[in-house]
Order: C-alpha cells, then sequence, then structure tokens
C-alpha cells in the first residue's frame, strides 16, 4: 500500500501555513535535491490550517492530506510539515511509513526592542530560516 517508486527527481511536498522563502527555496533544491515544490491544493490547506480544536481524534480530518500525499508522492520525496501538534504528529508518522522523508523548517529567532515616545516597548521578532531537519522516528 504504501510503496512508492524511486525516481530521478524529488519533490517537495509543503504541509504548512506559510509560503517558503527564495532561501529555503534554494536550500530545498542544493540540499535535499529537489526539482519541484508542490503546495497543498486550496481544499486541503484550508483543512490544515484549520484542524478543530474540539475533537479527540483527527485521524478522519486529515485523512485527505493523507490520501493527497499517498497519490501524489514517490518514495524518497520530502514532505515540508508543520501547524497543529497532533496533526503534524499523525502526518510525520505517515510519512514515514510511506517511506517519504518528513522535515521542518528550522528558524533563528531574534527580538528587536524599540523604545516609543511613550516609554512602552515595542518588541518585533525577526524569523530567519537556517535549515531544514529531519523528524526522527519514533
Amino acid at each position: 500500500m504504501y510503496r512508492k517508486k524511486v525516481t530521478a527527481s524529488r519533490k517537495m511536498f509543503l504541509v504548512f501555513n506559510h509560503l517558503l522563502t527564495l532561501e529555503q527555496e534554494t536550500q530545498a533544491k542544493d540540499v535535499w535535491g529537489v526539482t519541484s515544490i508542490i503546495t497543498l491544493p486550496p481544499g486541503l490547506k484550508k483543512i490544515w490550517e484549520q484542524i478543530p480544536a474540539d475533537l479527540d481524534d483527527i485521524s478522519d480530518i486529515i485523512l485527505p492530506v493523507e490520501q493527497w500525499l499517498e497519490k501524489e508522492a514517490d518514495k524518497n520525496d520530502v514532505v515540508l510539515v508543520q501547524g497543529d501538534f497532533g496533526a503534524t504528529w499523525h502526518l510525520v508518522n505517515f510519512a514515514l511509513r510511506a517511506q517519504l522523508i518528513p522535515v521542518y523548517s528550522v528558524t533563528q529567532r531574534d527580538a528587536l526592542e524599540d523604545v516609543q515616545p511613550d516609554g512602552s516597548i515595542k518588541t518585533t521578532h525577526v524569523f530567519k530560516h537556517r535549515r531544514f531537519r529531519l523528524y526522527d522516528r519514533p
């Protein structure tokens, strides 16, 4: 069921709520050998962005995302997975069983503080992509 063909090109599937930065795209291609980047279709993106907080079991909610990956991804394709912790856990386990390569983006976070004229402090957080890191096998 989860056997995938090995292809010469490697795709990266984006299962997260942001767009890739140019730096992330470059690293995906240069480090991971990615030749194409594929975003979630709009309906699946909406599911991934709004995992219901009131459900005990979200397996059925994320099943369409798993089915999409099963249909579109080949063995050793990369899947960038970030989002709701439980949904991420489910999808990483699915990806490992499907012989995909689940990764997440590691960032450096810098805080910039700016004292305002009224004495209050405005803090801005700047996130800088550092690398993609493999999820470990449980």
